[in-house]
């Protein structure tokens, strides 16, 4: 691992926590050089919602490549691209009662956050913006200056400017109106509040520790949205593509935002893609006027469009992500319950976790658990929260017995905890 250590920039993250060379993945599984078997609860940070090396996009791909499809095409129309538009209107959008137009940007998340913000204030004609406690939007400069977390934001080295920070659902504790606080803030000329462009918000907190707003909340943020002159930006990136048991995260709630910010698990392989989703009457773009190179890989486009075409023809895939919810949900919660207020749930759907009372324990539980070989990680603003995001085609078994590393883990490091306090 040498090479990498002197070489590499101190910046990178996961390597120091799970320190072994990966050269073959299938599925919900990763192995190493010297053939150690982990099972990933990872899965590329959610870009993988349908596993590692998945056969069926795997096939779709290596037939794109040997018939000498088009790879890269900028913004040129091509095969793949139709193909998938087309997929994605009939399978996704249209029966959604979704009417948006397509924007494809640079190929990561932040990318489409940074197009997002652009638009709204070009169509608005205002500079702020409001985002949410806890949000996490990407590291470009525009993405972060919506982002809540300290150590994102340090890494800019400059002020961060025209975003303002409003309270997520529960900030405040459950008892705490915190739309009702916005909207006094909004409605008063006084409180030094400028009336925004946009508000930009995860319907699922990924990185700020799996907060999951509740759908009235989400109900009466959109209603203050058009109370008050303001587009609803629904960042989609990480709750996105079936991770909560419905395509969107924000479905349950039946809410329509004006814009959707959609990546991770789009191309459903891991290949980098990212899509601004937008109500026709917002696309006020000049030609040119935001762009990228990359924002044309039609080798994303084809698993993408296998992806939607396999899993959500109809609801039969939903449907095992809700009882596989079931099966993770009821064995968190039997983590909790025996420690009675020293851990809780959190989360929606395959996006779940336990948030420790003492942040200082899910390192050594994640270290743990990754000698028992299982890939985990924490998340939340003092990373208290450890998060399950593993594949949503990994089995039931294999469900089960990440739960039962996990499980293990915390006993063994709550017992050795006891052992020195003792």
């Amino acid at each position: 691992m040498e090479i990498f250590k002197s070489t590499e920039s101190e910046v990178r993250v996961y390597s120091r926590a799970f320190p072994v060379i990966f050269n073959r993945a299938k599925n919900a599984h990763l192995y190493t050089e010297d053939g150690k078997e982990y099972l990933d609860f990872l899965a590329g940070a959610g870009s993988l919602n349908y596993g590692h090396n998945n056969d069926v996009l795997k096939k779709a791909l290596l037939e794109y490549i040997e018939a000498d499809g088009v790879s890269q095409g900028l913004d040129l129309f091509t095969t793949a691209k139709h193909d998938f538009i087309e997929s994605y209107k009939k399978y996704i959008l249209e029966p959604r009662g979704l009417n948006y137009k397509m924007q494809f940007t640079g190929p990561t998340g932040t990318n489409c956050v940074e197009a997002a913000l652009k638009l709204a204030r070009k169509v608005k004609g205002r500079t702020n913006i409001i985002s949410f406690t806890n949000g996490f939007h990407g590291v470009t400069t525009g993405a972060v200056a919506a982002t809540g977390n300290k150590h994102h934001r340090g890494g800019v080295g400059m002020p961060l400017a025209n975003v303002d920070f409003m309270f997520y659902d529960g900030y405040l504790g459950e008892d705490v109106d915190s739309l009702a606080i916005m909207d006094k803030l909004l409605s008063d000329g006084s409180s030094g509040y400028e009336t925004p462009a946009a508000v930009i918000v995860e319907a699922v907190q990924g990185e700020g520790g799996l907060n999951a707003a509740r759908a009235e909340w989400l109900q009466g943020l959109e209603k203050l949205c058009k109370k008050h002159d303001m587009l609803l930006i629904l960042d989609d990136i990480q709750a996105g593509n079936g991770r909560t048991g419905e395509f969107f995260s924000f479905e349950f709630a039946g809410i329509k935002p004006d814009m959707v910010t959609v990546s991770k698990s789009l191309s459903g392989y891991g290949l980098p893609m990212a899509l601004v989703l937008f109500k026709p009457e917002l696309d006020i773009w000049e030609s040119g006027e935001h762009n990228g190179t990359f924002r044309g890989n039609n080798m994303a486009f084809v698993t993408a469009r296998t992806a939607i075409e396999t899993y959500w023809k109809d609801d039969a895939f939903a449907n095992e992500v809700k009882a596989k919810t079931k099966v993770l949900g009821d064995a968190l919660q039997a983590i909790c319950d025996k420690y009675p207020g020293e851990f809780h749930v959190k989360g929606r759907g395959l996006m779940r976790g336990i948030e420790a009372k003492n942040a200082e324990l899910t390192d050594a539980i994640t270290a743990r658990a990754f000698e028992k070989g299982l890939i985990i990680e924490t998340s939340g603003p003092n990373d208290e929260v450890i998060k399950c995001l593993m594949p949503l085609t990994t089995s039931e078994d294999d469900l089960k017995k990440g739960a039962k590393i996990l499980s293990e883990s915390v006993d063994e490091i709550m017992q050795e905890g006891i052992s020195k306090a003792s």
